[in-house]
Formats: structure tokens, C-alpha cells, sequence
């Protein structure tokens, strides 16, 4: 699998299905619910079922085999 590419984002914090959206990873948030309730979503390397899943700085989200790793400003 490919090194992840770093998505910044402006909080602490963003869910999982807007970060999908966020990260160009999927096109929709139809698309993301669909994706994220057939299991094809990874959150560091376990199946994440929670499309409201509050992501944190660090955590690494895969869709197949394009992963994106967020990363927050904060200090």
C-alpha cells in the first residue's frame, strides 16, 4: 500500500464521512455512506462502520488502496 497522503484540516477533530469527502477519497456524502456501510472503510487498520466516527490528528483512513492521514494545525 502506498504512503498516505496528508490531509490538513482547520479543528481538532472531523468525522469520518466529511473527512472522506475532505480527502477527494469519494465524490459524495451519499457515496460515503454507501462506502462506509459496505465495510470498504478502514480507520487505522480496523473496518469502521460509524460515518459520524470523529477522526483526530494522526489517524490514517484507507478506501481500497488509497489511504489519507489526518493532520490538524493545532499546536
Amino acid at each position: 500500500m502506498a504512503e498516505p497522503v496528508d490531509v490538513p484540516i482547520r479543528d481538532e477533530s472531523i468525522r469520518l464521512g466529511q473527512f472522506l469527502k475532505l480527502a477527494n477519497l469519494i465524490e459524495s456524502g451519499a457515496e460515503a455512506k454507501g462506502v462506509i456501510a459496505d465495510g470498504l472503510v478502514d480507520v487505522n487498520g480496523d473496518e469502521e462502520l460509524r460515518r459520524g466516527r470523529q477522526l483526530r490528528d494522526g489517524d490514517v483512513v484507507s478506501v481500497g488502496a488509497v489511504s489519507a492521514r489526518v493532520v490538524t494545525n493545532a499546536p
